[in-house]
């Protein structure tokens, strides 16, 4: 019988049930030996034959010659790095590749297909596991991997559920290392896999995320819909109630939905920070609205209800909803190539978009620069894309008008009355008020109208559902906040005494110049009589930035964020721009409209559109030192900045304002786990009454008060501090440390620590927090000496936010422990000065076998048979020393006679009369393994020289030195393909073994002379 939680295994909770849907779902099971047998080698991840087969099925016109061109195009794309190679492969394999054949009407270019992305029971579906795939130096074997037509499309990685939360991380670092994304990883992966590869995906059974290729960790994400599948359906293919794999899997991978993620969902845009191209893969939300809505524009019964609104809260990607909509429109051949016209009613959110859809190489955008131009762009043949404001619609001449004259608003021209014209609207709501949209509907009477916004429609707006249809689909801030679309937003009012809300003006204005006569304050009177003008007080405003600076600089500066002041008024602006300079605070500027009647103090902050867009690019650089932005009403929306995580507000924003404003500071980046509001003002006394016109279901979760923040924290500190109950002295270190030996311990305390972390950094420097801070200081130490002690490189000081870091530095510092909490190396000179602050031999003996470990793990390559030999002879002496045959001080013992034989190969080498690498050579021809210090008598480490082999081990080195002196030769595989042949050549000469042993001892030398001679 087998015993409870034996088949608690990664296998049987997460891979098996992986492959049965995949195969309920329509994908043939084919087992990974029949699949390598069809392979022109393991390096080559496609399945050249089935390619080839289903290529000549959707073209049967292709010769045999442009059949294999085809194959070769995605098989053996030359490119410097993966996410080319992953963009070149993509655009044959989606967009089509073209060929030159003769049809019978001359030699000409034709495309060739690779799917039918029209039927997917036209392609040849397969899903293996364990499909082994060699790359540098390594062979990978993902757990499964689905291919459509030969070509790889998903690979997935199968967890244990039992490893708790670190599941996730061990699958996405697989996936770093098969792509070998990061330069540890060098040569330990197969990245030509990934070179075709859409969607990975993560998986514990119970839990799943997805990216796509060079996708970092902190965008893995769920997938939460089956869409169009229905939940009975799926519950009915896994016969109970789907887990979150079920939902993932069939989502991502049902046939259908995977060719058309493939086809129409993907874009390759360049970062911001960094212009490197990254591959972007769409969220769940923004697949489901685009179908939605492309399935109303193709079944609604009247051309008016073909529309409908978008509202997706912001940050959650609009624009990229908006192009993939765009795109499919474009594609479908119900809608007979249509006209498509994107629509906004801010310059800013225009440019914003303009430059999102270039960027992505949207087919033939143009941008209507002027009145005249969208008239000719709409009234010209169909098929364009149209990118404009929604105040050319009011600004048009009416037929038969003069120029330069605007129509009366019952005048405005019909431009278009096609019904395959589709128009998309970005924050709709605000397109309504002043007839815009009614002239929208004139200027285009049956096109479709489709209305994004990234704000709930309010109860008093009706226009908008009329003019656009109702909600095609909605994505809400908790749900985004709940997905890590976004990052909660939190608020804290402070200075009351200064808030235009929840003060009287009279009191406020006494508190103000209290320090005034009576004489002088009735003359001030009449000047500050509203609340504009009090808000603008120079005492106050004062008051405010001294407040703010000294807030920045204790909470937000630390992390490297940025921060936005907004003003009520132009006027207000510049009061706090001059106030921040005035008390030297960073660097700051100012953005605000301009007029020509503006007075002097105003025209002195009046900017270009070049110096604002030159100011804004600083701004969202996280190095440059412009650290703070002063607004009134410009960059509240259409404003995408990442870095920002503050909003300082002195302003009476409510309602749709409000929303959009503080939306700013929600946007994800690294080390950001919330955006934070700071109300001067006081709006968020009166919260409720802002935001009345939404539905409190439709804004929930908009700000929540920090105070909310302080439960959650005093839970995740209860729940960091439990892993040590048992340990009686908490003070000592080592015992703390001990508890966490095991992985699966270290990493559930380490993403403890890190709630706690985050919960505490957040609410510091405030009072509320203080009493933690002890216990942070004393969990940080115990985390940085674990991760020193086990040499673990997963947990990292860097993890923890810019305060809480701090504190555990000043900490480690003031106990003077540093050399206990640094990792420190078997040959380092401080190993002796950590050995002695270690009080017993137990603790030294834990210290020094760690120390073995990652010696013999780092430097296992350079010599693979001798430290493969060290490896056992530790893992020897551990078990002696548990079956209590030697004792700890005998273990130490032994760790350092290890220590001083793991400097052989050096001694070895010399007494051989052979280089450091002729003896790791030799290790692999002689077959023999290094004596262990207990047996070798005298001389070399390798017992009794074979003086052939130590000849055959020279001469290998000596013909291999001019290969490895060519530059970047690791990269060259002619020159590697030499080598390979050289050691051939000289083995058969000496007589070394039949052909596979000559193969693998050559291939295994070359990898050796990459790790010692490729660096």
């Amino acid at each position: 019988m087998t015993p409870p939680g034996n088949a608690w295994n990664e296998l049987s909770l997460s891979e098996d049930p992986a492959v049965a849907l995949l195969q309920k779902l329509g994908f043939r099971y084919v087992a990974p030996e029949i699949l390598e047998a069809e392979r022109e080698s393991v390096k080559q991840p496609l399945l050249p034959s089935r390619l080839a087969r289903a290529l000549k099925k959707l073209n049967p016109w292709v010769s045999d010659d442009n059949l294999h061109k085809a194959v070769r195009s995605v098989g053996a794309v030359q490119s410097a790095t993966l996410i080319e190679a992953s963009e070149e492969v993509y655009k044959t394999i989606v967009h089509t590749r073209s060929f030159e054949q003769d049809l019978g009407d001359g030699r000409k270019s034709h495309d060739v297909r690779f799917f039918d992305f029209d039927d997917p029971s036209n392609n040849e579906l397969l899903v293996t596991r364990q499909f082994a795939v060699k790359g540098a130096k390594k062979t990978i074997r993902p757990d499964i991997v689905v291919f459509v037509n030969g070509i790889p499309l998903a690979v997935i990685e199968c967890k244990n559920p039992t490893l708790g939360e670190a599941w996730k991380l061990e699958a996405i670092d697989q996936f770093s290392r098969y792509q070998e994304l990061d330069d540890k990883y060098r040569e330990l992966g197969a990245p030509r896999l990934f070179e075709t590869a859409q969607v990975l995906i993560a998986t514990c059974g119970q839990a799943a995320v997805y990216g796509t290729v060079t996708t970092p960790h902190r965008f893995f994400a769920e997938w939460k819909t089956t869409w169009p599948m229905p939940p009975e359906k799926l519950r009915a293919l896994v016969g109970g109630e789907p887990t979150a794999q079920d939902v993932t899997l069939a989502g991502l991978l049902a046939p259908k939905n995977l060719l058309d993620l493939v086809r129409s969902f993907v874009v390759f845009e360049p970062d911001r920070d960094t212009g490197r191209v990254v591959r972007k893969l769409c969220r769940y939300q923004q697949f489901t609205a685009v179908n939605k809505a492309i399935e109303r524009a193709r079944t609604a019964k009247k051309p008016a209800d073909r529309g409908g609104v978008v509202w997706h809260t912001q940050g959650s990607g609009k624009s990229l909803t908006m192009l993939w909509l765009a795109l499919k429109l474009r594609r479908d051949p119900l809608h007979e190539n249509p006209t498509l016209v994107l629509v906004t009613d801010r310059k800013d959110l225009d440019a914003q978009i303009t430059g999102t859809f270039q960027a992505c190489k949207f087919p033939n955008p143009e941008r209507a620069e002027s009145v005249r131009h969208l008239r000719e762009l709409l009234s010209g043949p169909p098929g364009k894309t149209v990118l404009t404001t929604v105040q050319k619609f009011q600004e048009l001449a009416a037929a038969g008008g003069k120029p330069g004259k605007r129509a009366a608003r019952d005048e405005h021209p019909v431009l278009s009355d096609a019904h395959n014209l589709f128009v998309l609207t970005d924050e709709a709501h605000r397109t309504q008020y002043g007839g815009l949209a009614a002239n929208m509907r004139k200027a285009l009477p049956n096109a479709a109208f489709f209305g994004f916004t990234g704000t709930p429609i309010d109860k008093k707006d009706r226009s908008t559902l009329s003019t656009f249809g109702p909600y095609i689909d909605t994505y809400t801030i908790e749900q985004a906040v709940a997905d890590g679309a976004t990052v909660p937003i939190f608020y804290e009012g402070r200075l009351p005494a200064l808030r235009i809300i929840g003060n009287t003006l009279d009191a406020l204005f006494d508190r103000v110049f209290a320090d005034r006569s009576d004489e002088e304050r009735e003359a001030i009177k009449k000047r500050y009589a509203n609340e504009q003008t009090l808000a603008g007080a120079p005492k106050r405003v004062e008051t405010i930035c001294l407040d703010l600076l000294d807030h920045f600089a204790k909470a937000i500066q630390p992390g490297g964020f940025k921060a936005q002041v907004v003003a009520c008024t132009r006027e207000n602006a510049v009061l706090y721009k001059e106030a921040l300079d005035r008390l030297h605070g960073p660097q700051s500027a100012i953005i605000i409209s301009g007029s020509n009647k503006d007075a002097a103090h105003l025209v002195k902050h009046h900017t270009s559109e070049d110096q604002r867009k030159a100011l804004i690019d600083r701004f969202l650089a996280k190095d440059d030192p412009l650290k703070i932005l002063v607004v009134c009403d410009m960059l509240l929306t259409g404003f995408d900045a990442p870095v920002e995580q503050v909003m300082y507000l002195d302003s009476p924003l409510k309602e749709h304002t409000l929303l959009q404003a503080i939306a700013r500071v929600n946007r994800t980046a690294d080390g950001k786990s919330y955006g934070l509001i700071v109300d001067y003002w006081g709006v968020s006394e009166a919260l409720t009454e802002a935001l009345a016109i939404f539905a409190p279901s439709e804004v929930r979760g908009a700000m929540t008060p920090k105070t909310d923040e302080l439960p959650r924290l005093q839970a995740r500190h209860a729940a960091a501090v439990r892993f040590f109950v048992r340990v009686k002295d908490k003070d000592d270190l080592r015992a703390c440390v001990a508890v966490l030996e095991p992985e699966d311990v270290r990493t559930e305390f380490d993403a403890a620590f890190k709630r706690f972390s985050q919960s505490l950094d957040m609410l510091l420097p405030d009072p509320s927090a203080l009493p933690y801070v002890a216990d942070a200081r004393w969990l940080g130490k115990i985390r940085q000496s674990a991760a020193s002690t086990f040499h673990d490189t997963k947990i990292d000081i860097s993890d923890c936010g810019a305060k809480v870091r701090k504190l555990i530095e000043e900490a480690v510092a003031a106990d003077g422990i540093e050399i206990l909490v640094k990792a420190v190396s078997l040959f380092a000179p401080e190993l002796e000065e950590k050995l002695k602050k270690l009080k017993t031999p137990e603790a030294r003996a834990s210290e020094m076998e760690h120390a073995l470990r990652h010696e013999i793990h780092v430097r296992l390559d350079d010599d693979p048979v001798f430290f493969t030999s060290l490896r056992e002879r530790l893992e020897q002496i551990i078990e002696d020393r548990k079956a209590k045959r030697i004792d700890a001080a005998r273990q130490l013992e032994l760790f350092n006679e290890l220590k001083k034989q793991a400097r052989g190969p050096a001694e070895a080498a010399e007494a051989l009369g052979l280089s450091e690498t002729g003896l790791a050579i030799y290790g692999l021809i002689s077959e023999r393994k290094p004596l262990t210090a207990a047996e070798k008598p005298t001389g070399n480490a390798y017992g009794k020289v074979d003086a052939s082999k130590k000849e055959l081990a020279s001469l290998l080195e000596e013909q291999l030195e001019s290969q490895v002196s060519l530059v970047d030769w690791v990269h060259k595989d002619d020159v590697q393909r030499e080598m390979r042949r050289r050691i051939k050549r000289q083995l058969r000469a000496a007589g070394f073994g039949d052909e596979d042993k000559i193969d693998t001892t050559a291939g295994n030398i070359v990898d050796l002379m990459k790790h010692r001679k490729g660096r």
